[in-house]
């Protein structure tokens, strides 16, 4: 979603970046860059006004101006004011002492309310927690199948048994819930096409009766500022705790995700990042800062790897990359940790300065280590776990089987046997030399200043 300001911010700064000196005329310009890059981003007016003011008034103080890297201070400046724009840290759920703690959804319809109850549920189940699902949405047609769908999916229970009075189904559905020794329940609540009274009453009526400890708006991000307006909108009738944010892996401009905060004094809580029910993640403005000016986002990256990879699945697989045993086993398996990280490109993006080497990346997707991976199965496990094995013939039988070339074969072979070799130098404590093709690019090789300097230590002799 922030490409496009990401680039924009990065150029408008960039400049200041490689200055020793900074002076009021290159502030203001960058400072005039920063506003534009902001308004096609369509944050609010008043919201760029706002910060541009207060990034202008810090660059300019004399702490800035006398500092050694001037430049950098200020691009330190942009990442702090933005983080506050968006809210100063994480905001996380309030969870009740007596169980069950309710979470009330709310918003307007194809905002995608439904499918984000799916998604926390998933995500707070995968903290430890016991969630139910309450289908309070009576308005839309097929909202309770499509949430019972979502529930057998991902084996929670759903409690759908009022159809008419959506009071009565959130009761019900609390009261289940507390019998089955849930812990959490997520009420689904209708939306409308836009804010009425009706729905206002209702979702009223709903939060009187259950008295949720979390109420959270589902705005759909790609609407920009019409999202910022429905959040004042919500923010005047129904008092809510924070807001999820939907659909932030669209191509939208990033206002609503920029401007919500400001206007409403409400933070962000959760944003959903891809279409999978795995793709809900807690907010925090420190890191979307931090992607925005390019900087990367190290935190996540280390938090998506924990989640994926099993502690005593790493270690293992770590000692045998260390003695230089990666097998094509040991591909699969750090392939499938890759995998339960997320989409290739969205992982790869979170490494600080990959930002603009990843813009030619849309044609190396996951598809490529899907054809990789086809190779590894047309192996026998004799030939995954010893390829030294793997002869002419047999690297035609694994073609044939994956739907790929002997060349390609080829070079998945040669390259498991350079990445064995990289891992034993590392293991010995040795930093690994570059492969062939690189080195051509990065200067000379270790061998050939060793040549060099014999050539250099016999012409010295043969003067004297």
């Amino acid at each position: 979603m922030f490409e496009t300001l990401s680039d924009r911010l990065q150029g408008a700064l960039g400049d200041l970046r490689k200055r020793g000196v900074l002076d009021d005329e290159a502030i203001s310009k960058a400072m005039r860059e920063v506003r534009l890059a902001l308004l096609e981003a369509d944050v609010n007016f008043e919201v760029v006004k706002d910060f541009v003011g207060r990034v202008r008034e810090r660059a300019q103080g004399a702490d800035v101006l006398k500092s050694l890297t001037p430049g950098q201070q200020v691009v330190k400046i942009v990442h702090e004011e933005l983080t506050a724009l968006m809210g100063s840290g994480d905001s996380r759920l309030a969870f009740t002492g007596r169980p069950p703690t309710v979470v009330l959804l709310a918003g307007l319809q194809g905002s995608g309310k439904t499918t984000a109850a799916a998604k926390l549920a998933r995500l707070l189940r995968r903290e430890g927690r016991k969630p139910g699902l309450v289908a309070v949405d009576l308005q839309r047609p097929a909202a309770i199948d499509q949430l019972e769908q979502l529930g057998r999916e991902l084996q929670v229970p759903v409690f759908s048994e009022e159809r008419a009075d959506p009071v009565a189904a959130a009761t019900q559905g609390l009261e289940g819930a507390r019998e089955a020794g849930l812990d959490t329940v997520i009420l689904d609540t209708a939306g409308r096409l836009h804010v009425d009274e009706e729905l206002m009453e209702e979702l009223a009526a709903v939060r009187d009766a259950t008295r949720p400890t979390n109420v959270l708006l589902v705005l759909d991000s790609m609407t920009g500022q019409d999202a910022v307006r429905v959040a004042e909108a919500f923010a005047e009738r129904v008092a809510f705790d924070g807001v999820l944010l939907t659909k932030l892996d669209g191509d939208a401009r990033g206002g609503a995700a920029l401007s919500v905060k400001a206007v409403t004094g409400k933070p962000i809580k959760l944003v959903s990042v891809g279409e999978r029910l795995d793709q809900l993640e807690y907010f925090h403005p420190d890191r979307m800062a931090s992607r925005i000016l390019g900087m990367g986002d190290v935190l996540s990256l280390i938090e998506k790897a924990e989640a994926a990879v099993e502690e005593d699945e790493r270690v293992e697989l770590e000692q045998r990359m260390m003695k230089g045993e990666f097998s094509f086993d040991d591909f699969l398996s750090s392939y499938k940790m890759l995998r339960r990280m997320g989409p290739l490109q969205g992982v790869l993006k979170l490494i600080p300065g990959l930002g603009k080497q990843l813009e030619g990346l849309d044609e190396v997707d996951d598809r490529q280590l899907a054809r990789v991976e086809a190779i590894v199965l047309s192996m026998t496990p004799q030939e995954r776990r010893f390829p030294h094995v793997i002869d002419g013939s047999r690297r035609k039988r694994i073609a044939a089987g994956s739907g790929t070339s002997v060349q390609q074969v080829n070079q998945l072979l040669e390259a498991r046997k350079q990445m064995a070799k990289m891992m034993k130098q590392l293991g010995k404590g040795k930093m690994p030399g570059l492969p062939a093709e690189l080195q051509a690019q990065n200067g000379p090789t270790r061998s050939a200043t060793k040549k060099r300097k014999s050539k250099r230590k016999k012409k010295s002799k043969s003067r004297r």
